[in-house]
């Protein structure tokens, strides 16, 4: 019923993503004996906070501050709507207290370093070149996009020839397309184009015309990105980045001091354990710390990946206090 009563305000991302958060709460409640919303009280919540943190349930490893918070958020949202249908006691989701955060502590500082994703995509581009996964890593690496903008994008939002009266060279469009399951995280104000190099452009026509599979979405449309089904799902995304960013996976020694013979990392199911694995929230970052290191203008940053000013400062700009002191200093005519 949560899930479902979602369905007006939220996006399909939004609501797998809290379906997926709660699955740890439904586990504990199953190895607690906890059969019915009515039987919780506040001790079980403090319980359920304790378990979650230290990673207690069969499965589970312990998580961050900043992990146990979002999920207990989430925990709390679910219960206030159970309160509103009389599923639990009013007001008892207040009860759910949630950690309080340090300056920064609630800012994730994991990043694909430029340096890295250009020398993945270098690779990329000898060892599989114009595949999903090249495009993928392309799209996300030079557009800043998130991975709901690009999972979205059809044949026909992408003009590779330059024909757009607007633009002198190839672009993209992503468009906000809720009623068809590709909704953009600004809905119509993240509705815009993006300018791709000549380069990418010609990855992606190879793309097209050599690995793309011909099939159509759920909804009749002929996504860019495809698997054999159709549309991949956001997931694909994220395990194709955690794969792809392992350095033995592109033949590389293990930074990590691992036995790769033993490295449960190295098996595709669990790629995201890898230290070195990173996301494609981590490919947004990196390219926001691209941008910043080459002086390019906030405004432009900001319009092309579609973000305020403050959310790019505080969530994707990974610019040491050192590097920013020194572009800092270029523009001071004393110093």
């Amino acid at each position: 019923m949560f899930h479902d009563a979602m369905i007006d305000e939220h996006a399909k991302s939004t609501r797998e993503s809290n379906k997926h958060r709660l699955r740890a709460f439904v586990q504990f409640c199953d190895e607690e004996g906890i059969e019915n919303l009515n039987e919780l009280t506040g001790r079980d919540l403090y319980k359920y906070r304790i378990w979650r943190r230290e990673g207690q349930g069969d499965g589970r490893d312990p998580i961050k501050a900043v992990t146990l918070k979002g999920q207990l958020a989430t925990l709390r949202r679910f219960l206030q709507f159970a309160s509103d249908i009389d599923a639990v006691p009013q007001g008892f989701y207040e009860k759910l207290t949630l950690p309080t955060m340090t300056n920064g502590e609630d800012v994730s500082e994991t990043t694909l370093d430029p340096e890295r994703a250009i020398e993945i995509l270098d690779y990329l581009e000898k060892a599989g070149p114009s595949t999903r996964d090249h495009i993928i890593l392309a799209l996300l690496w030079e557009t800043g996009a998130r991975t709901g903008a690009i999972r979205g994008l059809d044949l026909g939002d992408v003009d590779l020839d330059g024909d757009h009266p607007r633009f002198s060279g190839p672009a993209l469009q992503f468009v906000h397309r809720p009623e068809t399951d590709t909704p953009l995280k600004n809905r119509e104000a993240g509705t815009r184009w993006n300018r791709i190099s000549e380069k990418t452009a010609r990855y992606i026509e190879d793309y097209i015309d050599f690995h793309r599979d011909d099939v159509t979405d759920d909804h009749g449309r002929e996504p860019l990105l495809t698997t054999a089904h159709g549309r991949p799902a956001g997931n694909t995304f994220r395990t194709t980045l955690y794969r792809i960013t392992r350095p033995c996976w592109r033949g590389e020694d293990c930074p990590h001091d691992r036995d790769i013979d033993e490295c449960e990392a190295t098996h595709i199911d669990h790629a995201s354990k890898c230290p070195s694995a990173r996301s494609p929230h981590d490919v947004r970052s990196g390219r926001v710390t691209y941008y910043r290191r080459e002086d390019v203008p906030r405004r432009v940053v900001k319009d092309r990946l579609n973000a305020s000013t403050d959310i790019l400062d505080r969530h994707y700009d990974r610019r040491s206090d050192r590097e920013q002191a020194e572009q800092r200093s270029d523009f001071l005519p004393d110093i």
